[in-house]
């Protein structure tokens, strides 16, 4: 790509339709082209550069830029670079100087892309990085500073989540060894700055800015460990932290109350990294006493103002931190202290404020999602309750007398007055969560509770009646949002009768008109749902719910169709689908009766929702709770299917035509699901006039599709082998295990679409192509092994070993080896397939290989022959070492706990596969009539010890003597 007035025209004027829904597809698909040209990036980037360009266009062009980086830097073993050489270094030559220009929004995108270029690259290939970012520090231009700090902390910032290991820290100290002194001398250069500028606030705006990503990087090479060149100069850096966190300039100060200043953040970021020593390195810090004493001044002093909320939770985390360790129990045994802190800090910042009822009014989704999904963590709120947690560590009898008197008088004062002191009773009801939940988890909510409190009491006391009443008018909706919250989180203190009773109760609040009210309610039924009792058994099944699975789920399908116009409001609220995908799991055949009607509501919101995709958990619940009717109500009457594919077929042909990359998986996966539940060996016409197309490289090229397609594809093989028998069908089918097993990220599903062909199709078909086939693994294999290559090829040698069927015999396979040159190959797939033996293997893997590989030593002929006899023995003494391994510890889970525990993490749209887990997904097993694999290769060897005596020679007394144990330790059964 040529740098020219009209590349750059291009690009503002693709980046900018992007952003317009009407020209947006066409824009990307034009940049994805574009982006393949060699010189794009750099082009992109002097776009972004250009000061006179629209502001918009650079921004969009920075996420661009950031996104390119993200698909294509990294580097795969065995695929085409996606960025020229040429490029890296011209991407890496010019943007440090280009994040001292561009203005902070550009600078927080290009920050993420140089992350992900430094995890990649630095510092092995990045070895110029620190000495260029030093070079260009200047003592006197604080604004420049910025964008070089942004690229360090944008470098370093990764180490947080890094896991420990030797490589890690050997980079950490090459960094320190680098960069740490030049980084304190830049941390006094600004603090001197400051102190001189005190009476400029323009001239200290980027001067704070500066120190608070000093501040930033400071935690970044702190985090994994104490380094011992920070552990020296520990009392350099904490001076100036301890001056920052009591600094005060009217100049400064923000005339919004919701816009958090300069020394806020600064402040904010410092209470991080006092934090991060408390609780890491308390041993080491020296002056973690003289801190308490400055953050309690700093908490008491604050403001109620928005703009000081993230400054005071940052504040209370650490004396949180402060106040769980045994070591500092003294500074809070005071009764005194104690009631200071529960008084001064904890009950003024866990009253409700004004901006969380305007939360609640006029963003409700992000008011849930902060409260359920810990999104609050940096609330005054939220860091409050946990205070009061850290302080039940030690003083739980002492912490629960004090807030118990508080606590009586706001229920008190509720009652004098439900409507205009509501706020009393909201402020209880958090108080006693906070003082009774000592331990919680996602799945039971509260494990374990203060034993210094009564839940019960309070629950039929103050909560139930909440429930009890009208959704409309009878509590203002946060008390109803408490008290089915209250219910939510104590579910495991109640019993099963006591659950059973408030469904009613919850069912009626779903017709609230109220957003949070309704959503919590939802929560809450989902919840309990998926609630275990002591001995791990679920709690609820189809009979419990029966009465009430249809009204609640026809309730949940009303709320979530009343934006249906709006694709992104319709998926907008996933937590009612949950609960929707919970309801349906749970009541399984009881459903029947209204199945129907539900896949025909599924199909609706899948309609819209697949105009534009924008909630990842809202359309994986969708996609999960329309399995969960295919797979349960047809298992109970497969006959159904043929009434749900007239309403499903329409959208996800749509959806796969268009190549909807989102939901393309998912509309796969349904679709086997549903071919699975035809019977009469015919596969119907429908599914027949698509299958040309499904074995076509277009789908094949995003790897999210690839397992959805090979399972979709063993539906068919399943349904109809002999309609792959044909080349045309079959030698697509054949192409596209070319591609999966010549690259390294797919070889694994090329293993399993190529067993799927052994498995059903007969020889006569298969017989042509199986010396090619052989020569593509044999290619790979020399070409560019890898460990999960080599051990893909072990398993699927030994299934084609397991495989009974007319035309292939062991012999069958090692002759068409050895056929491929003069000399015998299969010898040499020996060499590389016994030592894999001793790898760790799954115990599905482990059986598979003994049986299929004793298979090869009691059938093979040629195996005894003089060329291979060498490798009996050696074979036989690898098998053994394999049933010898112990297997490796993994906890199997039960299907009922996979379909009830399973979460989805919101990380965006990535081009991973998404499993539907509700699908059943359990592979044949060609061993499963062997009850033993010791055995049954003890019973292998005396079988061809009787047909060649001269076996009988090669093997050493105490192999005999292992092969007998496992004869006699074997439960004696009829092998098949």
């Amino acid at each position: 790509m040529q740098a020219s007035p009209e590349t750059f025209q291009f690009l503002a004027e693709r980046l900018s339709q992007t952003l317009n829904p009407q020209t947006g597809k066409q824009a990307e698909q034009e940049l994805a082209k574009a982006e393949a040209q060699i010189n794009f990036p750099v082009l992109l980037l002097k776009l972004i550069e250009t000061a006179s360009a629209d502001q918009t266009v650079r921004l969009v062009g920075s996420i661009y830029f950031k996104n390119y980086v993200k698909r294509r830097w990294e580097q795969s073993d065995n695929a085409t670079d996606g960025v020229a050489a040429a490029d890296r270094s011209a991407i890496k030559a010019h943007i440090v100087s280009l994040m001292m220009v561009v203005p902070p929004a550009v600078q927080t995108q290009l920050g993420e892309a140089v992350a992900i270029i430094a995890d990649a690259d630095f510092p092995n290939s990045w070895t110029g990085l620190i000495p260029e970012l030093l070079s260009r520090i200047s003592p006197v231009d604080h604004a420049g500073n910025i964008g070089l700090l942004q690229i360090a902390h944008s470098t370093f910032k990764r180490y947080r989540a890094a896991v420990r290991s030797n490589a890690l820290f050997t980079e950490i100290k090459f960094v320190i060894d680098q960069f740490a002194p030049a980084f304190l001398e830049l941390v006094k250069t600004v603090d001197a700055a400051i102190t001189a500028s005190a009476a400029d606030p323009q001239t200290l705006q980027p001067m704070f800015q500066e120190m608070s990503l000093l501040t930033r990087i400071f935690y970044d090479l702190n985090f994994q460990e104490l380094p011992e060149w920070f552990e020296d100069n520990q009392e350099a850096f904490m001076s100036v932290f301890r001056k920052y966190l009591t600094y005060q300039n009217a100049a400064l100060q923000s005339d919004d109350d919701a816009e958090i200043g300069p020394i806020e953040r600064l402040q904010t970021a410092i209470c991080e990294v006092l934090d991060l020593y408390a609780k890491k390195y308390e041993d080491d810090f020296v002056s973690l006493r003289q801190c308490v004493d400055i953050i309690w001044h700093l908490m008491i002093s604050a403001g109620s103002q928005p703009k000081f909320d993230l400054l005071v939770s940052k504040a209370i985390g650490f004396l949180t931190t402060v106040v769980q360790s045994s070591r500092n129990r003294d500074i809070f045994a005071n009764a005194d202290t104690l009631k200071a802190v529960c008084e001064q800090v904890v009950l003024p910042n866990m009253t409700l404020r004004e901006s969380d009822e305007e939360l609640f009014e006029d963003d409700p989704i992000e008011y849930i999602r902060r409260d359920l999904e810990g999104s609050d963590t940096d609330t005054r709120r939220r860091a409050a309750s946990d205070l009061v947690r850290g302080l039940l560590e030690h003083f739980a009898k002492e912490v629960t007398e004090i807030f118990s008197v508080y606590v009586s008088h706001n229920l008190q004062t509720y009652e004098k007055n439900q409507g205009a002191n509501w706020k009393a009773k909201d402020t209880a009801l958090y108080l006693i969560t906070s003082l009774s939940a000592r331990s919680t988890t996602l799945q039971a909510g509260v494990t374990k509770v203060n034993e210094f409190i009564e839940v019960l009491p309070v629950f039929t006391q103050h909560v139930l009646p909440e429930l009890q009443f009208a959704a409309e008018g009878s509590a203002h909706p946060i008390i109803k949002v408490d008290a089915i919250k209250f219910l939510m989180v104590f579910r495991s203190q109640l019993t099963k009768e006591q659950l059973n009773t408030v469904f009613p109760f919850l069912l009626n609040h779903l017709a609230s008109s109220n957003y949070v009210v309704y959503t919590y309610a939802a929560v809450c039924i989902e919840r309990i749902l998926a609630t275990k009792m002591a001995n791990g058994a679920m709690q609820f099944h189809e009979t419990d719910i029966a009465a009430v699975a249809h009204p609640i789920l026809n309730h949940l399908f009303n709320l979530i169709e009343k934006n249906s116009t709006s694709p992104a409001k319709l998926a907008e609220n996933d937590y009612l689908m949950k609960a929707a995908m919970r309801i349906i799991i749970v009541a399984k055949q009881e459903l029947e009766p209204v199945a129907v009607e539900l896949v025909g509501r599924l199909t609706i919101v899948i309609e819209v929702i697949s105009r534009n995709p924008s909630n990842p958990k809202f359309n994986h619940y969708t996609f999960e709770a329309l399995a969960a009717l295919i797979r349960f109500i047809c298992a109970r009457k497969p006959a159904l299917v043929n009434d749900f594919e007239p309403l499903l077929f329409p959208p996800l042909l749509s959806i796969i035509t268009q190549q909807i990359a989102e939901f393309t998986p998912y509309s796969l996966q349904i679709l086997a699901q549903m071919l699975d539940f035809h019977s009469g060996g015919q596969i119907p016409q429908y599914y027949q006039n698509m299958l040309h197309d499904l074995v076509m490289p277009p789908l094949w090229q995003a790897n999210g599709n690839i397992p959805a397609l090979i399972k979709l594809l063993q539906s068919y093989f399943s349904q109809s082998p002999m309609t792959f028998a044909e080349p045309k069908l079959l030698e697509p089918v054949l192409g596209v295990v070319h591609k999966l097993i010549s690259s390294r990220a797919t070889d694994h599903y090329g293993f399993d679409l190529l067993s799927t062909v052994f498995e059903y199709l007969p020889m006569t078909a298969l017989e042509t192509y199986l010396k090619k086939i052989f020569i593509l693994l044999l290619t790979r294999l020399t070409q560019a092994k890898t460990p999960k290559f080599t051990r893909g090829l072990l398993n699927f040698t030994s299934f084609l070993f397991l495989l009974k069927k007319d035309g292939l015999t062991a012999d069958v396979i090692v002759k068409t080896y050895d056929t491929i040159q003069a000399t015998p190959l299969f010898c040499n797939l020996l060499d590389v397939l016994i030592p894999e033996l001793e790898i760790m293997l799954t115990p599905r893997e482990r059986k598979s290989n003994i049986v299929g590989l004793s298979n090869l030593l009691a059938q093979s002929s040629i195996m005894r022959t003089n060329t291979y006899l060498r490798y009996w023995v050696p074979l036989l003494q690898g098998l053994i070492k394999l049933c010898d391994t112990p297997a490796a510890q993994t906890k199997n889970r039960s299907e009922e706990e996979e379909l009830y525990t399973f979460e989805i993490d919101d990380e965006g749209y990535q081009a991973s596969f998404s499993k539907l887990m509700v699908v059943a997904q359990k592979p044949r097993d060609l061993t499963a009539g062997i009850p033993d694999a010791k055995s049954y290769l003890a019973s292998s060897v005396e079988t061809t010890i009787k047909a060649d005596p001269r076996i009988k020679e090669l093997i050493l007394p105490q192999i005999f003597n292992k092969l007998r144990e496992y004869l006699n330790n074997s439960v004696p059964a009829p092998l098949r």
